[in-house]
């Protein structure tokens, strides 16, 4: 279940609103703005219902509260408010609500007004999980990791942490193409992509970057550390034999590594070329290694 919180300083609406919605939803009930305020830093909530007219704290300034926060601005709220003049309609929109419903509340158009909404997070969530995503393998595609790696260079720079990444290539991989389609092909691609998977730690981001070829990004670690760990993986990459259809097949992996200089490199794509070059070399000296920047 979706999780709403109502937020009310009249219980009589709150047990309207909990009746009328209490089946399809997780209600979680507040009687003033401060209160709402505490639990949306403990709880998940997917949507607000929010009363304009309460003391102390109103709506609006509960709702500048949470559009400020950006742990909280994305999250959609809806106005509940005996309020219908234009000034305070306009408002609410204005401050970042998403949608009003007049009291006293219509069943019907309450229900409907609450689904919609929450659709259409769930619909935005849809289109931003593909917009970031590889669609064969669900690794992050090249565009998401380009923006996700300059906010965790950002990080490793105020932390004064580590840094590291990952360059890694399918060795031969026209040649597999060639022999058994390419339908083998991309499933060799998303075997390797679940290998790096179970291989990665939480705070690895992982990345088709195009073809056969994928990043990692390791942050709070050493060249040292780097290059242990891609040769764990393509030490699993070569030992894991596959069965694909009516084929038995294995194949390996060519790996760069290089350590991003946080104090001098404001992006990481020195960091990625250094990589690069340390890919090809390990392709030159035979493949199937691991060759550091």
């Amino acid at each position: 279940m979706e999780t709403i919180l109502v937020v009310d300083d009249t219980k009589t609406n709150l047990n309207i609103l909990i009746e009328l919605l209490g089946d399809s939803y997780d209600i979680i009930a507040a009687i003033s703005g401060e209160m709402a305020l505490e639990i949306i830093e403990e709880e998940k909530v997917d949507l607000i219902l929010l009363d304009i007219m309460m003391p102390c704290m109103d709506g609006f300034e509960v709702c500048a509260k949470l559009k400020n926060n950006p742990k909280t601005k994305d999250i959609p709220i809806i106005f509940i408010t005996a309020k219908i003049d234009e000034e305070s309609i306009e408002k609410a929109y204005d401050i970042g609500g998403s949608d009003y419903v007049t009291k006293p509340f219509k069943p019907k158009e309450l229900q409907a007004r609450v689904k919609r909404e929450l659709e259409l997070i769930k619909l935005q969530n849809e289109l931003q999980l593909l917009a970031s995503t590889d669609p064969m393998t669900n690794l992050y595609n090249r565009r998401y990791f380009t923006k996700i790696s300059e906010h965790i260079m950002d990080l490793a720079i105020r932390k004064d942490e580590s840094l590291s990444v990952l360059m890694l290539d399918i060795d031969k991989f026209k040649s597999i193409n060639d022999t058994y389609g390419h339908q083998i092909g991309d499933e060799v691609i998303i075997s390797l992509a679940n290998e790096l998977q179970e291989h990665q730690r939480k705070s690895d981001i992982v990345c088709r970057f195009g073809g056969e070829e994928f990043v990692i990004l390791l942050p709070n670690t050493l060249l040292d550390g780097a290059q242990i760990l891609a040769q764990k993986m393509r030490q699993s990459v070569e030992e894991n034999i596959l069965k694909i259809k009516d084929y038995t097949l294995s194949f390996t992996v060519s790996i760069g590594v290089a350590q991003i200089d946080i104090k001098t490199e404001k992006n990481i794509e020195k960091a990625l070329n250094r990589a690069d070059k340390a890919l090809y070399k390990a392709k030159n000296n035979g493949r199937n290694q691991v060759c550091i920047s």
